[in-house]
């Protein structure tokens, strides 16, 4: 069995799997193979012929519940251990708390659950909390699992950082820091660490890559859209707090992990479509698709036009979109060297879903009017905020004289600005919007800075790897529409 792990594991895997200790935490790099090691630990604790407990491991969504699931069921086949997939199953009705699980001919189970804390509630046995610093609450989270190891059980995290004001770094440093009053036992994976082990060759073998190690991690590195990003994904280290106008707080309290964005053709496709039993043939509530392919969807003329690489999903929900949605538009403006965004989100209640979003860079004015216009015809979108200033002044002046009602022109002006990104921020306080995860939005959201001057002025800067935080602005200019009246009044176009 020795040499078996040698093969199949690196020196970090071996250490997890052979870690007995009651709690044990793990901070480390994305993509290195801990949790599928994890998932073979799982098996070894289930599947045993004397094992005592279910395993409960929870996910940061429906979608990496599956995948753990599945390399369980792997692993269990490995073993040729008797297993049945009981699939998807209902754990509680009134909230809808959906479990996946894999049942051993010894009566117990493996369960992977989704984050909602609820899911855990009243278990017993040993629990995995699964990417925990990205879970939207993970002091109810944590207060919910421990216990449920109170008679034998074991509690293990694996996580890579989300900022250091998490929960997850508060244990980290409780390790390093303070004693480690709680006796956890620490194990630390930066990337570096896993390629000194052979992650590399693992990799090229079973892609059919040829990097080197120096290449491999020279990649990764060019990939990242900041230091930041580099930092807190790769090396164990979590971005600092302290000068952040956005933090990842507000950001996962707010990320949907199962929404995605759509194209403009779909959008107009769908509200001009009454037939409800299509809309819910094709855009049920929840999918687990998570197809990041780009597609350009309009203005073939404008080579440098591209939708968010989360923009093109067919087969993704679109949950409640339908004629009588109530959408909102954010536009910032850029003709050259910076990003023009356009953000439509829809209002829900009090709460702006993500819908769609357009970035164009070096495209003509008439292609950004046109676009722009093309939105604005939608009888559903009640209300655009346009940036104003610069190029910006002869588009918005030309969308109000036609649209009229539906247009307010902004400019950006320091107390505007000032009123545009506290809008937004308090909108990610209040969970007043809900967003598509995309490292990109990410690091617009993350890269404004608020600085105070001398005299006690408040400005804004900001600069992310592609754009000047255009993205930020455009979502801002969103949520100042949403947040004004609706009229409705009908438009002749």
């Amino acid at each position: 069995m020795k040499r078996r792990k040698e093969k199949f594991f690196l020196s970090f895997q071996r250490d997890w799997l052979q870690d007995k200790s009651p709690l044990k935490i793990m901070q480390k790099s994305r993509q290195i193979g801990a949790s599928f090691v994890d998932a073979y630990d799982s098996v070894k604790k289930a599947g045993a012929h004397d094992a005592r407990f279910d395993v409960w491991v929870s996910s940061r969504d429906e979608t990496q519940a599956r995948l753990y699931l599945e390399d369980c069921a792997r692993w269990a086949n490995w073993f040729q251990i008797g297993t049945e997939t009981c699939g998807e199953m209902t754990i509680r009705d009134p909230g809808d708390l959906r479990a996946y699980v894999l049942q051993f001919a010894n009566g117990r189970r493996i369960h992977c659950v989704s984050s909602n804390p609820n899911a855990l509630a009243g278990k017993r046995g040993h629990v995995k909390l699964d990417e925990f610093a990205l879970h939207q609450d993970q002091r109810m989270l944590y207060r919910v699992a421990k216990p449920l190891t109170q008679w034998g059980g074991t509690l293990s995290i694996i996580s890579t950082h989300r900022g250091s004001q998490t929960v997850f770094n508060n244990l980290i440093r409780d390790i390093t820091e303070r004693g480690n009053p709680m006796g956890w036992s620490l194990h630390t994976v930066p990337l570096e660490k896993a390629v000194a082990q052979g992650l590399v060759e693992k990799i090229n073998a079973k892609s059919g890559s040829k990097d080197s190690r120096e290449a491999f991690i020279a990649r990764l590195h060019a990939q990242c859209i900041d230091q930041e990003q580099w930092l807190q994904e790769y090396c164990c280290t979590p971005a600092d707090e302290s000068a952040t106008f956005i933090t990842f707080d507000m950001l996962t309290s707010c990320e949907e992990p199962e929404l995605k964005l759509i194209t403009i053709e779909e959008l107009e496709n769908f509200l001009a479509n009454s037939d409800s039993d299509l809309r819910t043939k094709h855009f049920a509530t929840r999918s687990g698709s998570s197809s990041n392919h780009a597609t350009d969807v309009t203005h073939a003329t404008c080579p440098n036009l591209h939708p968010s690489p989360l923009n093109y999903n067919s087969s993704t929900p679109i949950p409640f979109l339908s004629p009588k949605s109530l959408l909102f538009l954010g536009l910032d403006v850029a003709r050259k060297h910076d990003l023009c965004v356009f953000d439509v989100g829809e209002k829900i209640g009090d709460v702006v879903w993500d819908r769609l979003r357009i970035e164009m860079r070096g495209c003509r004015f008439a292609e950004i009017e046109e676009t722009l216009f093309r939105l604005l015809r939608m009888p559903q979108v009640k209300r655009a905020c346009i940036d104003a200033t610069g190029l910006g002044a002869q588009l918005a002046e030309r969308a109000a004289e036609r649209f009229e009602w539906k247009v307010e022109p902004m400019t950006f002006t320091a107390p505007m600005k000032e009123e545009l990104a506290f809008g937004l921020r308090g909108d990610f306080e209040e969970r007043r919007l809900r967003i598509v995860r995309d490292d990109r939005l990410v690091a617009d959201l993350r890269g404004i800075k608020k600085e105070v001057s001398a005299s006690g002025n408040i400005r804004f800067l900001g600069e992310s790897g592609d754009s000047h935080c255009d993205r930020f602005w455009a979502k801002a200019l969103r949520q100042q529409a949403a947040r004004g009246g609706v009229e409705f009044r009908a438009y002749v176009g």
